[in-house]
């Protein structure tokens, strides 16, 4: 009888309390309620620790996406490698590559006219993986490149003189490639390469200074 006294009176301490109790008793039955008393106030704390844990891991989580995100843009390999790269793995024309999550992602028309995506570590040049693609715009990006003599990869190169290229890809409404820098700082500009002469301008739609 005492023992059940002993736990109705932990448990409405714990309602009151927020989870966080402690019963104190001094034989038989009262030893079994204060064991019981003591574990519910673990539980309890257990519980703040646990939420805790979770919160750092969170930030940790976060903290390491960031960090990918930095180690991409300044790893080994540049824009121009990961296309080389690309391309030696999925035989085509290559028509844009970007850094996304940590990787550089290029897109390929192949010979048939499939659009092929290729990943490459941005730290080693190794090719992640392959997969198809259904985009239906092989013509109009035949069309564009048609009488050109800058590739992708060479568009790249050129741009690399104004910072760390981070994309690079075929605009072929306007027949030019665009591709964005960013510079140590971690400013970002937009540039424009020209399909003939390779030669780099200020993208028109960037406001800053050149």
């Amino acid at each position: 009888m005492k023992r059940n006294i002993v736990i109705a009176v932990v448990t409405a301490a714990a309602l009151v309390g927020g989870g966080t109790a402690t019963a104190l008793a001094v034989s038989g039955d009262d030893d079994r309620g204060a064991s019981v008393a003591r574990a519910e106030a673990r539980a309890g704390d257990d519980d703040g620790r646990d939420d805790d844990r979770d919160d750092r891991g969170e930030d940790r989580s976060d903290d390491r996406g960031d960090d990918r995100d930095e180690r991409a843009v300044s790893g080994d390999v540049t824009a121009a490698e990961a296309l080389a790269a690309a391309l030696k793995h999925t035989p085509g024309t290559a028509v844009a590559a970007e850094l996304d999550d940590g990787a550089w992602e290029v897109d390929v028309l192949g010979d048939d006219d499939g659009w092929h995506s290729v990943r490459v570590d941005p730290g080693s040049g190794k090719v992640l993986g392959a997969s198809a693609d259904d985009e239906d715009d092989a013509r109009e990006v035949r069309a564009a490149l048609k009488g050109s003599s800058v590739t992708a990869g060479e568009a790249a190169r050129a741009a690399a003189g104004k910072g760390v290229v981070t994309s690079v890809e075929l605009d072929d409404d306007d027949r030019g490639w665009e591709a964005e820098t960013r510079a140590s700082g971690g400013g970002e500009r937009d540039w424009r390469v020209d399909l003939g002469s390779g030669k780099v301008t200020v993208d028109q739609g960037d406001s800053d200074d050149d």
